[in-house]
């Protein structure tokens, strides 16, 4: 039989596994009374614990959330996880709290664990010159979280434009803006919060950081389907039109599964239906010019289709051309390279 504090972190440990625990299951797995196991409750619960008894045939507990936060319970994968996801994933401006944090649980951690985490540096690289600003104040990142759980219509005022395709007039729309805000997106270092602009009547992506919240939420909504359905690709498409000076879109002959891996962070691949048995996929890319453009699609080595805008179908055409300039007829690969003297 375990000793008292054994006990009581054993007990800890599977009222934090499972929502409910019957008390003769919690006495059957410890090996003690359930006489025993209500005493190591009540112990739980001067220590600061919410545990909770519950009703039934045989009565249980319940691990609750209380408070105040007592100390808490990892076993090894879990510690190093946290510890990791604070070293390397710190919110700009939390910076400071998530360290101290990462201290308070370094200290607590076995030597064995220390060690590891220690032997792990890391050194953040922004993605480009000019992030410093892009500071997000955490409460904020709780007010528009708790919006979204709730769906509860936000004011806020906004610095600079959203990241969708700007409608007709956006430019000239005064704040405070009227939202129905749907999800929170972090990518590469930025926090996003896509939601459903009331007065433009269409869905946008705004940077939190460029978000200064109005005082108190608005009426409750109906969640909105979102289009596509998916955040993760409806924001990739988003955030693609407008990281990039040109965007294209072109069907390849080839599957999404063999493509996407391949289009990048910010581009989209989605499947099409086959077309006599052959496969297809429609891609949306952005990059730095149209014929840059015009050779990342040639760049996946299959057949496709440009769809537009015209500026790609030009610049396909003149990389065409240039291409079989470059290769004259009849020439053979040994006569385009150089002779040595």
């Amino acid at each position: 039989m375990l000793e008292t504090s054994g006990r009581l972190l054993a007990l800890l440990s599977l009222l934090q596994a499972r929502r409910d625990w019957p008390g003769a299951l919690l006495a059957e797995r410890l090996d003690v009374s359930p006489r025993t196991v209500r005493r190591d409750v009540d112990r739980l619960r001067e220590l600061g614990y919410p545990v909770n008894a519950t009703k039934g045939p045989d009565g249980g507990y319940r691990l609750d959330a209380g408070a105040e936060l007592p100390p808490l319970l990892f076993d090894d994968e879990q510690a190093v996880a946290v510890a990791v996801a604070l070293r390397t994933g710190a919110i700009p401006g939390a910076e400071e709290g998530a360290l101290r944090a990462l201290a308070t649980i370094r200290q607590v951690m076995p030597a064995r664990l220390r060690a590891r985490l220690d032997a792990l540096e890391v050194t953040t690289v922004r993605r480009r010159a000019g992030d410093d600003d892009a500071v997000v104040d955490p409460d904020v990142l709780l007010t528009l979280g708790a919006a979204c759980r709730a769906c509860e219509v936000v004011r806020f005022d906004y610095e600079g434009g959203t990241m969708a395709p700007v409608g007709e007039g956006d430019a000239a729309f005064r704040p405070p803006r009227r939202v129905e805000p749907h999800h929170l997106v972090t990518s590469e270092g930025r926090w996003y919060l896509v939601a459903f602009d009331l007065d433009r009547d269409d869905w946008r992506i705004f940077r939190v950081d460029r978000m200064t919240p109005r005082t108190g939420t608005g009426p409750r909504f109906t969640r909105r389907e979102l289009p596509g359905g998916d955040v993760t690709t409806f924001v990739r498409s988003r955030i693609s039109h407008s990281a990039w000076p040109v965007n294209g879109e072109a069907v390849l002959h080839a599957r999404a599964a063999d493509i996407g891996r391949w289009v990048g962070t910010w581009g989209l691949c989605e499947e099409l239906p086959d077309v006599d048995g052959a496969p297809r996929c429609r891609v949306v890319l952005g990059s730095w010019s149209w014929g840059g453009l015009a050779g990342q699609l040639g760049a996946f080595d299959t057949p496709f289709e440009v769809v537009g805008p015209p500026e790609l179908v030009e610049a396909t055409r003149s990389l065409a051309a240039r291409y079989l300039a470059a290769v004259p007829d009849g020439a053979e690969p040994h006569s385009m390279l150089g002779r040595s003297s």
